[in-house]
């Protein structure tokens, strides 16, 4: 089983997300030990901004590319290879301004690739990285999943269970810790409520479980 592990928070060890991923992963491994990591650090190597010049994958243009084209499109073939070859992806995601870093952003504007990720059918989009698992670390130093205007300013989780959608991973799942900046008690427990998703995520397997063992 290949598990790709991503952390896009830019506050290093205090980062609640990047915790919560290595705790993930940790008990992932345990419970699955035949698991092969591979780890991406979206502020250590982090891919540049969505511009021309990577535009190249969408195009399906293979010929005549310039230096800074070649350089982008190669950033773009390693990140999607990546993803494509996962059999589970977890994401450190924090909340920044009412959604996610732009690191993060990057990265999946590298991986939404047409033919790769998802294509257009005469029945509408269609996604191309079926049968992945994703588990989401969210972390929210305020509480905006209990009520009706918290939900309408959160465009973190609803934004992520979207984009990867459209690629075809139906099986996503969160692991939040909400109310980070609310004091020691509501910090407690968000990160007890967090441990039990953790550990239910886990128990759960992944969406290609059986796929896998037999493969083995």
């Amino acid at each position: 089983m290949q598990l790709l592990h991503i952390d896009s928070a830019i506050t290093g060890d205090q980062s609640v997300s990047r915790q919560l991923t290595a705790r993930i992963v940790q008990a992932w491994q345990a419970s699955h030990p035949a698991t092969q990591v591979s780890y991406l650090d979206l502020v250590a190597e982090a891919p540049a901004h969505f511009t021309m010049e990577a535009m190249a994958p969408r195009t399906g243009q293979t010929e005549g590319l310039s230096e800074a084209q070649q350089r982008e499109n190669a950033v773009s073939e390693r990140l999607v290879r990546q993803f494509l070859a996962a059999d589970v992806v977890v994401i450190g995601a924090p909340f920044y301004n009412f959604a996610i870093p732009t690191q993060l952003k990057a990265w999946i504007d590298r991986i939404a690739q047409p033919g790769r990720t998802f294509r257009y059918t005469a029945n509408g989009p269609e996604g191309l990285a079926k049968g992945k698992t994703v588990i989401v670390a969210s972390s929210r130093g305020g509480v905006y999943s209990t009520s009706e205007a918290g939900r309408a300013m959160e465009h973190q989780e609803s934004y992520l269970q979207t984009v990867l959608g459209f690629f075809g991973v139906t099986d996503v799942r969160f692991v939040r810790a909400e109310g980070m900046a609310l004091g020691e008690e509501a910090k407690a427990q968000a990160l007890a409520a967090a441990s039990q998703a953790i550990e239910a995520h886990v128990q759960a397997g992944a969406a290609n479980q059986e796929r896998i063992s037999q493969a083995a």
